[in-house]
């Protein structure tokens, strides 16, 4: 009888180290499972905190490079520039012209790229929806028209063509808006872009750059 009573007592007593151990694992993991938790939590408010602050250093750059004066940049009174739909030809006071009566079917320029002549007519009423047309002569080194077009192809509201009779190798234009510069890297082409693809000069943000006419 005795021996049994040892027995059950051993017994009841490796019973309850092995709940008491049990109890120390399950506070442990409970420990871990917090401060695991809180590791993450932390990271989280913190690589969200790190995206909001580049989101606004980004959007302050870009704000910044709208206001930006752009080097030996033209302006027209963009209120004095015609907007009537008109069928027969049109003279411009500039080329490539930057507004101006035009055609009532816009030419594409969802970063659409031209090898040949389009219809300045057309072309203008792309940049009535806020489309930056960028032309190039025969001076234009092909390096820099290649590059040039690839540019044009990722960026919405925008389109390419030869003109060959421009006074600069290489022009942009947008409503209202025209600058001559030196090739692809020229640090204004990108300031441009930024400035007018749907900037603040456009008469009628918004309007479609796809449905137009073609090539």
């Amino acid at each position: 009888m005795a021996a049994n009573r040892s027995s059950n007592a051993d017994r009841r007593a490796r019973i309850e180290q092995m709940r008491r151990a049990e109890q120390a694992r399950e506070r442990r993991n409970r420990f871990i499972t917090i401060g695991v938790s809180a590791v993450v939590v932390l990271s989280l408010v913190g690589f969200g905190g790190y995206v909001l602050n580049e989101k606004s250093n980004e959007k302050e750059q870009q704000e910044a490079a709208a206001k930006a004066p752009i080097k030996d940049e033209k302006s027209w009174d963009a209120k004095k520039l015609g907007r009537n739909h008109v069928t027969t030809p049109v003279t411009y006071e500039m080329k490539p012209p930057v507004g101006g009566d035009h055609d009532q079917v816009w030419q594409n320029c969802d970063g659409d790229v031209y090898t040949s002549k389009i219809a300045e007519r057309n072309a203008v009423h792309s940049l009535e929806h806020g489309a930056v047309w960028v032309t190039y002569s025969k001076k234009a080194p092909e390096a820099e028209v290649k590059k040039l077009a690839e540019k044009v192809e990722k960026t919405p509201y925008s389109l390419m063509s030869p003109v060959d009779d421009q006074t600069g190798a290489i022009m942009l234009s947008a409503w209202g808006k025209q600058v001559t510069v030196d090739g692809a890297s020229d640090p204004r082409v990108d300031a441009f872009f930024t400035k007018y693809v749907q900037g603040p000069q456009t008469p009628e943000p918004g309007a479609a750059c796809t449905g137009g006419i073609g090539q």
